[in-house]
C-alpha cells in the first residue's frame, strides 16, 4: 500500500504541474523545448466473450464459454529529457485487472531507467527496462498497436526468469547512417522448478546472464529510438514512411534442464530472428495507409519445451493438452513465422478512420504434431488516433489433445474482444 501511495502521488504531482503548461501533461526545462519532463497516462478496456477448452472451471463449476469484463492494461509513465544527452524513464502499471484478480491487484514499477547518450551513434543505459534483442517486437508499444495484442510468441520467457519481459541490465544503442541497433546484456530473474524424467523446464542454478542483440536497416524515414518503446510502433497511421529489415538473438546458457536415467542435462537458451516491417501512406489527402510486418522466428528452450498461455484468463482446470480458458502452446522449441496486415481507410469528415486488419501465427513446434496456427481478425476505430480508439477482434485457436501418443489439433475456439484504448498525455 505504501509503494502504492508513493508511485500514485507522483503521478498525480506531474500530472497537475503539467497540466499547468497549455493543458498538457508536458513541462519544458528551457526555451527549446530540448530538456524537458512529461507524463501520460493510459488503459485498454475489455468486453469479452470466449469460449473455453474443454472442462475448464470457475469455481470449481465446468464452464463452456466466459463472458467478462476487464482492464487489460494500464500504464503510468514519466520520461525527462534530463540534459542534451540524458534520458531517463519510469513506468507504473500492470496486467489484467480481471474477476479473478480484482481484490488483489497492486500497481507496479515496470520500467525504471537512465540512458546516456554520448553521440548520436552511441549510447549507454541501465536500469530495468525493455531494451533487449531478438526482434521488433519482443518488447513493443502497446500503446500503437495495431492488431488488439502483439504476438505473444515474441515474448519468450515472460514472468519466467523476467517481470513482465522486462529485467535488470546494461545496453548499448545508437544509429549508424541508416542502421539502427541495440544490444543487451541482462540478469534473469532467479526461478526455476525441480527437474523431471523427459520433461524440459526451467533449471534450478545460478541464473546465468542474458545476451541478446537487434539490428535493422532503415531503408526509408529513421524510427525514434529515444525509449526502449518509441520505435516499436505498431502502426504510425500514415504520418511516416517507414521500412526496415532487421536481425537480432537472444541467448542464455543452461537456462533449461530435464532429467535423462535420472542425470539432470542443462540446455542454453538459443534464438535468432529475421523481420520486415513497411508501413507507408496512400493518399495523404485522404488519410489511407497500409501496415504489414513478416518475421521468422527461430527458438531453442531446449528438445521439445512448450508452453500454454492465455491471456487474461480468468479460469483453472481443463483436460485438453492446452490447459484452461483460452490457453493455447504459445512458445516453444521451433520455428515460426508472424504476418500482419492493416489498411487504414480514408477519414470520414469528423477525421475519424477504420483499419481493418489481420494477423497470423503459424508454428512448427518440435513438441506436436500438429502445426500451431492462430488467427486473429480485427478492425479499429481511431477517434484520436491511438489516444482514442476502439478495436474489435476476433481470435480463432486450436486446441490440442494426445492422440495416440501424439498431440494433434482435435478442435478450434474462438474469442471475441471489444477494447476501449484513452491515454491522456
Amino acid at each position: 500500500m505504501k509503494n502504492n501511495f508513493i508511485l500514485s502521488f507522483t503521478f498525480v504531482l506531474f500530472f497537475q504541474i503539467s497540466f499547468s503548461q497549455q493543458n498538457k501533461l508536458k513541462l519544458n526545462l528551457d526555451k527549446s523545448g530540448e530538456t524537458y519532463i512529461k507524463a501520460s497516462a493510459r488503459m485498454q478496456l475489455w468486453a469479452r466473450y470466449y469460449d473455453t477448452n474443454p472442462n475448464s472451471e470457475i469455481n470449481g463449476e465446468i464452464t463452456n464459454n466466459v463472458m467478462d469484463f476487464s482492464v487489460r492494461r494500464i500504464r503510468m509513465s514519466i520520461s525527462s529529457q534530463v540534459t542534451p544527452k540524458l534520458y531517463a524513464a519510469a513506468v507504473f502499471g500492470g496486467n489484467n485487472i480481471n474477476q479473478q484478480t480484482e481484490k488483489n491487484f497492486t500497481l507496479k514499477i515496470i520500467d525504471l531507467y537512465a540512458v546516456y547518450q554520448f553521440s548520436k551513434a552511441f549510447g549507454i543505459g541501465f536500469g530495468e527496462s525493455g531494451w533487449e534483442g531478438l526482434s521488433r517486437w519482443n518488447v513493443r508499444s502497446t500503446k500503437s498497436l495495431m492488431t488488439l495484442d502483439a504476438p505473444g510468441f515474441n515474448l519468450l520467457t515472460v514472468n519466467k526468469n523476467d517481470d513482465h519481459a522486462r529485467s535488470l541490465g546494461i545496453w548499448a544503442k545508437g544509429k549508424i547512417g541508416k542502421i539502427d541497433y541495440r544490444f543487451a546484456l541482462k540478469n534473469s530473474v532467479q526461478y526455476g522448478v525441480n527437474a523431471k524424467e523427459g520433461v524440459v523446464d526451467y533449471a534450478i542454478n545460478k541464473p546465468r546472464k542474458r545476451v541478446s542483440g537487434y539490428l535493422k536497416y532503415e531503408f526509408l524515414e529513421p524510427e525514434n529510438n529515444t525509449s526502449a518503446y518509441s520505435d516499436k510502433i505498431g502502426t504510425y497511421l500514415g504520418k511516416k514512411q517507414v521500412f526496415n529489415i532487421g536481425v537480432g538473438f537472444m541467448n542464455q546458457p543452461k537456462m533449461t534442464s530435464q532429467l535423462i536415467n535420472n542425470v539432470e542435462k542443462f540446455y542454453d537458451f538459443k534464438n535468432w530472428a529475421i523481420d520486415v516491417f513497411y508501413d507507408t501512406p496512400l493518399n495523404k489527402e485522404k488519410g489511407t495507409a497500409i501496415t504489414t510486418y513478416l518475421g521468422y522466428f527461430n527458438t531453442d528452450f531446449g528438445p521439445n519445451y512448450i508452453r500454454n498461455v492465455g491471456v487474461n484468463d480468468v479460469t483453472t482446470g481443463g483436460t485438453s493438452f492446452n490447459g484452461s480458458g483460452n490457453h493455447f502452446p504459445m512458445m516453444g522449441t521451433g520455428n515460426t513465422v508472424f504476418f500482419q496486415f492493416g489498411y487504414l481507410l480514408s477519414k470520414d469528415k469528423n477525421n475519424h478512420q477504420f483499419q481493418p486488419n489481420i494477423a497470423v501465427q503459424y508454428s512448427n513446434f518440435e513438441a506436436l504434431k500438429d502445426n500451431m496456427i492462430v488467427y486473429n481478425l480485427g478492425v479499429n476505430y481511431y477517434i484520436n488516433g491511438h489516444s482514442n480508439k476502439l478495436s474489435l477482434n476476433y481470435e480463432n485457436r486450436p486446441v490440442f489433445q494426445n492422440i495416440n501418443n501424439n498431440l494433434k489439433v482435435d478442435e478450434r475456439k474462438g474469442m471475441i474482444v471489444l477494447q476501449y484504448q484513452i491515454e491522456i498525455n
